[in-house]
């Protein structure tokens, strides 16, 4: 039977990252068909709502209702009474973007529909399930921007579709993502401050998420399971460094007027730009680039920093041997220059690609004079690692103490002290104990890194990099491009 098409209204969701909260938590599983809710990021469900990245609450019609305090496990009204608390995030259904290969705009009906220019429609899994005729204009004979969707079989499906009317959507070219698999960690995102008296929630930069990443981006860092990352199926690229870079087509100088030391950056012509934030954790879990079905570009190390030659060794994360190297804790070059690792959006193929992320000044959610102080400095990252959680333009850091997120390889293994709150880290601890007053944020992480890492001094320098170098600024801003990658990251990778 055809179905006459009525501007169905579509959600769009940032994807929300998870905590712990203790006893006598609570579950739900949706009791409504959220199959057809389209998502931009990977997105929790709670009932009949949806939470946002930025903490911001919407019941399934997309209307705003409140905020959340994703690490408090709480649900804030617009007014900011509680409407729910002690959720426990990690056992709430997880919802992911559907899979577009190029522009496309998306349909949602009874299910998601990916509806491409040239006439292909696919479902949310970028299977093609029907073909969509456009009109034309009797007049001009130019296409129009409405058509009759038709299955495979001819069957109609829809008449009348107004692609103007839809949410357009840009190429991600990733797989829906099993939440089981994704890799990397990312904090919670900051709730929105809203009217009324719902208290500050800063929240923190790394897991996406969820989803994020990714950061998603988990960032999802979205399951409570420990599955390891190598049955994540992508099309990762091999590693590549300096030697095998593209030629780059300008380049600039990094120093330090107090250490004397410059490097010089080189861009990859052509390379990756945007804009985007950057996010932190430290899993302990064996990279994703590491796996054979990835490339096995990555090493691993053992929990004493040996490295591991058998490409197919289980993941600390597992119950494995292989995890991060100790060899790739962040590395201060000078006041304005650091090198460091870290997880890439998933489908983006970075396997040891390099980024030159430069400070804005900003925060992706508060702003405070830590971040400011930022500006103009450059963190150039080496990709090891992919986050499905993790959003576009984001760069989930490899920092120790920069919380765990869905995946914990290093309590059993490293025998490091209290890593903070399982997204966002140390410094999510001290922003909560400090009330978020932005002062108190330094000297509360530094004093936590050496006692959480005070029988490991080279964690406990890797620690205090976010405390010093990064001025304990969590979710900053950045524009990024890519850049060849340095020795000092090519010889670690």
């Amino acid at each position: 039977m055809k179905k006459k098409f009525f501007k169905f209204l579509l959600t769009a969701a940032a994807v929300a990252f998870i905590c712990n909260c203790g006893d006598d938590v609570l579950t739900t599983e949706p009791d409504v068909d959220y199959s057809a809710y389209v998502v931009t990021e990977a997105s929790y469900v709670y009932d009949d709502f949806y939470i946002t990245g930025s903490g911001i609450v919407f019941d399934k019609s997309g209307n705003k209702i409140g905020t959340a305090d994703i690490g408090g496990g709480i649900i804030y009204d617009l007014e900011g009474n509680i409407l729910e608390q002690g959720i426990d995030f990690g056992g709430l259904t997880v919802i992911y973007p559907p899979v577009v290969t190029s522009d496309a705009w998306v349909l949602s009906a009874d299910q998601v529909y990916v509806i491409y220019p040239n006439g292909v429609v696919t479902d949310a899994a970028g299977n093609q399930i029907a073909t969509i005729v456009f009109n034309t204009d009797p007049e001009t004979g130019a296409q129009t921007s409405v058509g009759n969707i038709v299955g495979l079989d001819g069957t109609p499906i829809f008449s009348d579709v107004d692609t103007s009317n839809l949410k357009s959507f840009q190429a991600n070219s990733s797989p829906n993502p099993n939440p089981e698999t994704s890799s990397s960690a990312s904090e919670p995102p900051t709730p929105e401050s809203s009217a009324g008296n719902n208290p500050p929630n800063p929240g923190n930069s790394s897991a996406v998420q969820p989803p994020q990443s990714s950061s998603g981006q988990q960032p999802i860092t979205s399951s409570s399971s420990t599955k390891s990352s190598s049955s994540t199926k992508s099309s990762s690229s091999s590693a590549k460094s300096s030697s095998s870079a593209k030629s780059s087509s300008s380049s600039a100088k990094s120093s330090s007027s107090n250490s004397g030391t410059s490097y010089v950056i080189k861009y990859v012509s052509n390379g990756k730009s945007g804009s985007g934030y950057a996010t932190r954790y430290w899993d302990c879990c064996k990279p994703h680039c590491a796996w054979p079905e990835h490339g096995g570009s990555a090493t691993t190390c053992d929990a004493q920093g040996n490295k591991i030659g058998d490409k197919s060794a289980g993941s600390m994360c597992d119950g494995g041997n292989a995890g991060i190297c100790r060899s790739q804790f962040p590395i201060a070059i000078n006041d304005t220059l650091a090198f460091a690792f870290a997880a890439t959006p998933g489908g983006e193929n970075n396997c040891g690609k390099c980024f030159d992320l430069v400070f804005d000044g900003g925060c992706k959610y508060t702003q405070t004079a830590l971040h400011r102080a930022m500006k103009g400095k450059h963190l150039i990252v080496m990709s090891n690692n992919v986050g499905y959680d993790v959003a576009g333009g984001q760069f989930d850091v490899m920092i120790p103490g920069g919380g765990y997120g869905i995946f914990n390889g290093c309590s059993q293994r490293m025998g490091w002290g209290d890593q903070g709150s399982q997204y966002g880290g140390l410094l999510d601890q001290c922003e909560k104990e400090s009330n978020y007053k932005s002062d108190k944020y330094k000297s509360c992480l530094t004093s936590k890194c050496e006692k959480s890492f005070s029988s490991d001094p080279e964690a406990k320098e890797g620690c205090l990099f976010l405390a010093n170098w990064m001025n304990a600024a969590g979710n900053l801003t950045l524009n990024y491009k890519e850049v060849e990658c340095p020795k000092e990251l090519a010889d670690r990778y």
